[in-house]
Parts: C-alpha cells; sequence; structure tokens
C-alpha cells in the first residue's frame, strides 16, 4: 500500500472531497489542524481513528496536487 492508498475519494462522502480512507476525515480538514499548530500528536489523539500514516497520506496528497497545479505567469 502507497501512502496515497490512503486516501479515498467518494461522491457520496463529505460530497467527494478527499478523505482519510475508512473515516469521514477531509484530507483538507488533518492538514488545517496542522497548519493552525496543532501537533501530529494532538491530531492523533483528538482522531483516534488516525495514524501517523494517515497524516503522512494527507501530506503526500497535499503535495501531489501541489505538483500538479498548473501555474499560469502574471502578464
Amino acid at each position: 500500500m502507497t501512502s496515497l492508498d490512503r486516501i479515498s475519494i467518494d461522491p457520496t462522502i463529505r460530497f467527494g472531497k478527499a478523505c482519510v480512507r475508512g473515516t469521514r476525515l477531509t484530507v483538507g480538514e488533518v492538514l488545517g489542524y496542522l497548519a493552525g499548530g496543532m501537533p501530529e500528536a494532538e491530531v492523533l489523539s483528538s482522531f483516534p481513528q488516525l495514524t501517523h500514516e494517515d497524516v503522512l497520506a494527507c501530506l503526500a496528497y497535499a503535495a501531489e496536487r501541489e505538483r500538479r497545479t498548473l501555474s499560469i505567469p502574471a502578464a
């Protein structure tokens, strides 16, 4: 299993947002907690269904999306 296999997109769950597989937690929510300064240990204790590998998968998903983002030069 690769880290991105831990992320699922299902149009019937959370309006098709990327979620940690087997949960209703979106990648955006996990990243938002981390970006807001919440330590990973606190995220994991607040959401016991998450693992360290799930958090890494969220980061990998965001990095992959960033790599695929098309950059349009300013005029």
